[in-house]
Order: C-alpha cells, then structure tokens, then sequence
C-alpha cells in the first residue's frame, strides 16, 4: 500500500470533520461523569506522573470490573476524556477502570505495552479495596487503545509475576483496533512519533500472538470506518479463533462515535460488554 493511501485508511481523525467537535462533547460529558459520580482520580500503578488510573467505584461489592484503555494513536488522547463510558456501566452494577500511559514520542511502543501490564496487574492487586471482584476483571479498549486490550489478552500472566492468575481477565472488548501493526509502520503520518521498525511492529503486534487460555474477545467496528479497520477486526478473528466472540458492525457509526455506541445503554455495543460482564 502506498504511502498516501495508508495514511488515508488509518488516519481516521483527518476523515472525520467534526472530529473536535466530538472531542469537545467528550470532554463535555466526562466532566459531568466525574461531578456526578464518586470518583477517585490518579491512582499510581508507577512511578511515572503518566502511569495512572481513575476509578469509579461499584455501587454494591463484588462486582465486576471494566478497565478501558483509550486510543489516540499511542500518542494522544487521556482517561479523563473517557469518564463519559463509565455512569451507565456503573449504574448496570459494574466499577470501572481507566487507565493512562505514556505517549509517544516519549514512549516507545513495548514500553506502552509494558505500562499495560502493570496497570492490569494492579487492577487484579487491588480491586478487593474499592469493592470490584478480582475474580471479574474484563477487559475494552478502542483503536490503539483495543491493540493494548488484545495485548493483555494474549499475556502469560503467571510469567509476569507469580502472584496473578493465568486467568488475570475473563473477557475482551477490541472496538475499532489495529491487531497487525507492520501496515502503520510506514504510515506517515504515524511516523515521527512511533519510530516504529517492522521488527518491533511484528513483535507488537497481538496477531502474532496466541492467548495461553481461550478468553473470549469481542469485536466491533463502524459502519463508516475504513476497510483497513474492517481488515484488522478480521484478522484478530481468524488468528484466534478459539477466542473469537461476538462481532458488532454498528450502523451509522465511524471510528469515534463508536465510542458514543459504547456508552449507550440502547445500543447493542452496550449491551455486548454488559453480557460479557454478566450484567445481563
């Protein structure tokens, strides 16, 4: 693909025109997530002032727990602008987890992955004090945000550190993600900042992965996304197809009102991620 033409199919902000308009609302609704909800910002899973989470607690003990990773390429976006997910979840039962890591041009992309790790293994740690199960931990993230998800899906968690179970998340939400990363490391547009090798790019990419257990991964992607993104939910599906739950194609939907999808409690993306949870 030339060139030109993977800058087109992946960089999905330049195709979508009201892009900060939409970045506006989000910021808009998570403010007022975080008002009207308790809410307990900037917990620590590092050292780094970028490694931390924001949790929303459960309304009753022992329940599940979704912890969310956002997208913007690895190198923008923040939690914060993703407070909006978590009211309808809460109210479905659910506590909810969003975590930050470093951007690049600061980060290289294995070390992103290795701050996912850590943030997911703290999750497990400590969702006993703030009321979660850690038994119920699952697992959603969206575009590069959902290639960090499938990442820790793939994860042996036991080699990691020997107190995690195997089994550290029970399920996957992959929304809009990219699972094969050899194609954007020579995306322009993606270029400078990633400095991303097509070895590291293989080495990252969670297609050349296996799951060590059969956790179910559910899909989703807009009906208005590019086919490279249609391509990519596919792929993550036929090289684990052991893992392969249910797939959503949402109508009407592009790559960042799928996120408004997510949060909706008439949508079927909602109820997916309720399911898989046990919420319904």
């Amino acid at each position: 693909m030339k060139p030109s033409e993977l800058d087109r199919q992946y960089n999905a902000r330049a195709a979508i025109a009201e892009h900060a308009e939409i970045f506006a609302r989000w910021a808009a609704a998570s403010a007022a997530a975080r008002e009207a909800l308790p809410c307990e910002t900037d917990y620590y899973y590092g050292a780094k002032p970028s490694q931390t989470l924001d949790l929303f607690p459960p309304k009753r003990p022992g329940a599940p727990l979704l912890v969310f990773i956002h997208g913007g390429w690895w190198r923008s976006l923040d939690k914060r602008d993703f407070s909006f997910l978590a009211p309808p979840f809460v109210a479905a039962g659910a506590a909810v987890a969003l975590i930050n890591y470093s951007l690049s041009p600061h980060a290289r992309l294995e070390n992103i992955v290795r701050e996912a790790l850590a943030a997911s293994a703290w999750c497990w740690r400590n969702a006993g004090g703030f009321g979660a199960d850690p038994q119920r931990l699952h697992i959603a993230g969206h575009s590069a945000g959902a290639h960090l998800a499938a990442m820790m899906l793939a994860a042996d968690w036991r080699a990691y550190a020997a107190d995690l179970p195997p089994d550290l998340f029970k399920g996957g939400l992959a929304v809009s993600g990219v699972h094969d990363l050899e194609p954007i490391a020579g995306a322009p547009f993606l270029k400078q900042d990633l400095r991303l090798s097509r070895r590291a790019a293989r080495k990252a990419s969670p297609v050349r992965y296996m799951p060590p257990r059969s956790v179910p991964l559910h899909t989703a992607v807009g009906e208005h996304e590019s086919t490279e993104f249609h391509r990519q939910t596919r792929l993550i599906r036929a090289a684990w197809p052991q893992c392969a739950a249910g797939h959503h194609t949402l109508d009407g939907h592009n790559h960042l009102t799928v996120m408004d999808a997510l949060a909706d409690p008439a949508s079927p993306l909602h109820a997916c991620a309720l399911r898989m949870q046990g919420l319904s």
